[in-house]
């Protein structure tokens, strides 16, 4: 059982990989290419892409070959776990609250059509990007300096945070504000532009200013894929912070490369719902 689950997660990393890279590689040429493209959000975009094709380059690639060449793992007090632990979480972590940045932007081109340009100006953004980073990296640091832990996850065949009940309150501290309240807040706004767009189809009308329509696409409905991306891998890690049990290895396994697979579906997401 153990090497039909290893092959399986092997194949799964691999694809996961291979599309992460592509399609953020796409991405960011098809927005740095096209001049039409680029607005004061673009480096929001930017950051979700380069993020998640880290991911791939990085976390993922490296997920499969462990469990493809070096199932033993590394010593989880090794300079190489250690980075790799941080690597992961910062990622994660840049992935989502870009994410949910973008979500925020969009939200406010629909609710505050007249004024939006007048709110969401250049330098905000900017000081947004910088917090965001700032944040990550301070969340990831943290287990470094004795704030929870990275270990080696034998079923994930990653280094990753400790979820042991010794490090609890971080890995709940993290995991409210670096995931759950993001993923929320994406999922509400885009449960709200949906509703606009509903709206506006019944009425067969637009919100528009002087200079411009805003269409809300129905297939917004695309996002709520992070949210079954991310629901299994979060129960299984707080099942084993607060029981200090370990999750079956399967389970383990398959919900890290469901997470995973979220910075492969990005940007294919992000390009079809795009008008």
């Amino acid at each position: 059982m153990a090497d039909v689950l290893r092959t399986l997660y092997t194949t799964l990393m691999i694809l996961s990989s291979v599309a992460s890279i592509c399609g953020n590689i796409l991405l960011l040429l098809v927005h740095l290419l096209n001049k039409e493209l680029w607005s004061d959000t673009l480096g929001l975009t930017l950051s979700i892409s380069l993020s998640d094709l880290a991911l791939g380059l990085s976390t993922i690639s490296v997920g499969a070959h462990n469990s493809l060449c070096r199932p033993e793992g590394y010593p989880s007090e090794g300079a190489f776990c250690q980075g790799s632990g941080f690597i992961f979480v910062l990622l994660q972590t840049s992935s989502i609250h870009s994410l949910t940045w973008v979500t925020v932007d969009k939200f406010a081109e629909v609710w505050f059509a007249l004024r939006y340009s007048s709110i969401w100006t250049a330098g905000r953004i900017q000081a947004v990007l910088i917090l965001i980073w700032l944040f990550c990296l301070v969340n990831a640091t943290l287990p470094l300096l004795g704030f929870g832990s990275y270990v080696y996850s034998e079923s994930r065949f990653l280094c990753c945070l400790s979820f042991t009940p010794e490090n609890g309150y971080f890995v709940v501290l993290w995991m409210c504000l670096g995931i759950v309240v993001p993923i929320l807040t994406t999922c509400s706004l885009y449960g709200y532009i949906i509703y606009v767009a509903r709206k506006q189809a019944r009425r067969g009308t637009f919100m528009c200013n002087e200079l411009h329509c805003f269409y809300v696409p129905s297939n917004n409905y695309l996002r709520t894929c992070l949210l079954v991306c991310w629901l299994p891998y979060i129960s299984v890690c707080l099942y084993e912070t607060f029981s200090g049990q370990q999750s079956p290895a399967m389970t383990s396994a398959l919900s890290t490369w469901l997470v995973l697979t979220s910075a492969a579906l990005n940007p294919w997401i992000t390009c079809m719902t795009q008008t």
